[in-house]
């Protein structure tokens, strides 16, 4: 934002040294990003005296005349009809930059060589006269620097206004806190407005059916108004902060936000149907031309500004071409609003189009001026205008904005900021930006902001305010305690950390997608209507149509990304990724999120080499990195069981396995199901697994045991057994755990045989057994019994029989 000091010392004493009060106002939190003058491009426009003037030989509306610039004397062909012998005059040379835009060069006019240009206000924008030549003082020096002969100086500061402080979008904003710098005060303008003769409310009338989009809305009318350029004064302070002059009223309009913050608009009164104003929302698909001439399409969630029957402003934004005003405009009725700042984001963002208006607007303006910058500009118009004003203002105020009422606590607030302030001290802090403070016992304030001050709404928010107006280089500065008793880290963390390090060792490479999915995620990876995953999270500002919702499982990121890869010929994939899955609880109440690990596996078992065959992966690999991973986490117990549908939708059956560790369901693990992969438009096997890491979390253990190495050997004993091919291999395991038997130190099934020589309905399943013992060397006719006692329990319980 740009702000002119000379307009800013209208309000407050503006300090001689600049440079001091923008290092001020950026340690106060305004940071000041450039300062310059801004009238430096008169830096190449000098005094200068005709010593000779000639009638052109070409134009007879033209002359030649010669110049003395102090030193050497220029040609210039002019056109001004007051221009004469010895009279002191500005004049341009080559490589000014006019404020109107235009760049000056030599130039040949009509056969002459001009070599600069006689100015008069209006083209050096130093006033409006665009008939003659400017007459300087006699008293000058030719030569002289026209900026430094007429003492011409305005600094202009470039001030980065955060998104918590609107109230800095205006000149009495940025004065309140050189005013609390200095310690001073602020002079705000006097308004006084003479009495009208008719009554607003005879004439005209407002209706507000959107109070949560519009809590207030103000409006003032005028008569007999004359709309034509602004006088130089007006046109001056607009220029000066980059805004174009438009006429009188629209300026004053301009004018009025920049001092106050509070945007106005100007209806031609005569224009609007009905002669009132309604605040609506729009119409879905409703279209309406705005001054920029462009149709713009509406969205029903969007505010409008509405006469008796049709549109003529988008409420915050912008006006309409239908009620703009033009030099014929004879009535004007003055808006001054208070909208909703996210109604006013969502519609700015939404049409694309951003004003000076709606960037106050969407970041919250003063409910409690909007009447004061309506009396303001009311002034301002009856000013420059003229025309004669209607007494009374139509202000509703459907849903008034209570004021907040904070305690702040002394001995908190020197706490947090480190200082050592004083109650006396913070309360003069605060009122030195025009907080109401009331001392109470116990040292703590009531305070209560000002209205435009929006926000600041909690203690902290007041403590800001304290540091900030006290100096952070006042802060002393201090080191934290920290004490010397570490403490443990989330075990989540380290979890996550542990399996990250497993699973690199394990050949797998992580990566991280997006938390947002497709809304037909849940259909893709075929979930049971009732599963708990198709309970969606909608964004409600999604960045794309694949990203509408909330993702439910990992799956979706990897296939994905398994499809990037084989696009790009990689078909060797091993990738996992951890994080967090969200399960709606409501679109109004948080979601239930459960941190999740899930990896997959495509392609090659191994890379191709000389020494090794290549050979696709396949179910028994990806269950290998599952037991690799959870053994390394030290999970004792895992189980692989037949998975059912609800578990394991999305894998094809009879290559999948529910993995668990007792009775917590840890996960599942198996081959996506072909009909997943079209889906995903895969052509290519993918092995998954996909477990909860807030389960393994559970049975993880807490704390590593070690024990002694084994001094006796160990020995070891084979059981074949035939039984029905549809009993899991893994029930023959859990048997013989159950049993808990002393010596039996290790399990596990090294064959599984179908085909000849077994029955079609009866598979083999060949285990080993290991034995030791911690006390003794077992003898062979001791391990002989317990490993007879444990087939035949075995032959029982499974119904199997041994091989021939």
């Amino acid at each position: 934002m740009k702000v002119s000091l000379s307009w800013l010392s209208a309000y407050v004493r503006i300090p001689e040294d600049v440079s001091r009060l923008a290092d001020a106002l950026t340690m106060a939190g305004l940071e000041v990003e450039a300062v310059s003058d801004r009238y430096d491009y008169l830096n190449t426009v000098v005094v200068s005296r005709i010593v000779k003037i000639d009638p052109h030989p070409q134009a007879e509306n033209l002359t030649y005349c010669r110049a003395d610039i102090g030193g050497r004397t220029i040609s210039v062909v002019c056109g001004a009809p007051n221009v004469r012998e010895n009279m002191l005059v500005p004049a341009a040379l080559p490589g000014t930059l006019l404020p109107h835009g235009a760049a000056l060069e030599k130039s040949v006019i009509r056969g002459l060589q001009s070599e600069g240009m006689l100015c008069s206000e209006f083209e050096i924008g130093l006033g409006s006269d665009k008939n003659g030549i400017m007459q300087l003082d006699d008293a000058l020096t030719p030569g002289t620097r026209l900026n430094q002969a007429l003492a011409l100086t305005d600094t202009v500061f470039e001030v980065s206004i955060t998104p918590n402080r609107p109230d800095c979008l205006s000149m009495i904003g940025i004065a309140r806190e050189i005013a609390a710098i200095q310690r001073a005060r602020v002079v705000y303008p006097e308004i006084k407005l003479p009495a009208g003769r008719k009554n607003i409310t005879e004439l005209s009338s407002v209706t507000i059916d959107a109070p949560e989009h519009c809590p207030r809305y103000a409006a003032g009318l005028l008569e007999n108004i004359s709309v034509g350029p602004s006088p130089f004064w007006l046109q001056d302070r607009l220029l000066s902060v980059g805004l174009r002059p438009i006429n009188n009223i629209v300026d004053v309009t301009n004018f009025v936000m920049m001092e106050t913050g509070q945007p106005l608009h100007a209806f031609d009164f005569d224009r609007l149907a009905g002669n009132r104003i309604v605040v609506r929302t729009a119409a879905d698909g409703e279209a309406f031309a705005t001054l920029d001439g462009k149709d713009r399409l509406l969205s029903a969630d969007m505010l409008m500004i509405c006469d008796g029957e049709k549109p003529v402003a988008i409420a915050g934004v912008m006006g309409g071409l239908n009620s703009e005003i033009e030099t014929a405009t004879r009535r004007v009725l003055i808006e001054s609003a208070y909208f909703s700042p996210v109604s006013i984001r969502r519609t700015s963002k939404k049409l694309g189009l951003s004003t000076d208006a709606s960037h106050r607007f969407e970041r919250g303006v003063d409910p409690a001026g909007t009447v004061t910058a309506l009396k303001r500009a009311a002034q301002l118009m009856l000013e420059v205008g003229g025309g004669a004003l209607v007494s009374g203002i139509l202000d509703e105020h459907p849903a008034p904005v209570a004021s907040k009422s904070i305690q702040l606590k002394v001995k908190d607030a020197n706490r947090i900021l480190g200082t050592r302030l004083t109650q006396n001290k913070m309360a003069a802090l605060l009122e030195s930006i025009e907080f109401k403070v009331e001392k109470q016992q116990s040292a703590t304030l009531q305070v209560t902001p000002p209205s435009f001050r929006v926000d600041v709404e909690r203690p902290e928010d007041l403590m800001e305010e304290i540091a900030r107006l006290a100096g952070y280089h006042t802060i002393p500065t201090t080191f934290p305690l920290v004490p010397a008793e570490a403490k443990r880290a989330s075990s989540i963390l380290a979890l996550r950390d542990l399996v990250k390090t497993l699973m690199t060792g394990l050949g797998f490479r992580e990566i991280i997608t997006y938390s947002f999915v497709a809304q037909d995620s849940g259909n893709r990876l075929n979930l049971p209507p009732e599963d708990p995953r198709r309970s969606l999270l909608n964004i409600l500002n999604p960045l794309t149509d694949d990203q509408a919702v909330m993702r439910t499982s990992l799956i979706p990121g990897l296939l994905n990304t398994l499809h990037r890869n084989l696009a790009q010929q990689n078909r060797n994939i091993k990738q996992f990724e951890i994080g967090k899955i969200f399960i709606s609880n409501g679109q109004e109440n948080l979601p239930r999120e459960i941190e999740m690990l899930a990896g997959l596996w495509a392609g090659s078992r191994i890379d191709l080499s000389w020494h090794a065959k290549e050979a696709e992966c396949d179910f028994y690999d990806i269950k290998g990195v599952v037991e690799a991973l959870l053994s390394g986490i030290q999970i004792p117990q895992i189980k692989f069981t037949q998975a059912n549908f609800e578990a394991a939708s999305y894998l094809r059956p009879g290559y999948c396995a529910q993995v668990s560790c007792g009775d917590q369901a840890l996960g599942v693990v198996g081959e996506i199901s072909p009909r997943i992969l079209g889906n995903f438009d895969l052509k290519q096997k993918a092995f998954v697994f996909e477990l909860s890491l807030n389960a393994i979390a559970a049975v993880a253990p807490q704390s590593k045991q070690a024990g002694p190495l084994p001094k006796f050997p160990a020995t070891t004993r084979d059981i074949t057994l035939i039984v029905d091919r549809h009993i899991e291999a893994e029930r023959i395991l859990a048997s013989i755990r159950r049993a808990d038997e002393e010596w039996v130190e290790n399990l596990f099934i090294f064959d599984i045989f179908t085909g000849n020589l077994i029955p079609a309905d009866k598979k083999s399943v060949s285990l080993r057994i290991v034995y030791r013992s911690d006390q003794k060397t077992l003898e062979d006719e001791t391990v002989n019994q317990l490993h007879k006692s444990i087939t035949d329990r075995l032959l029982k319980e499974f119904g199997g029989t041994l091989p021939a």
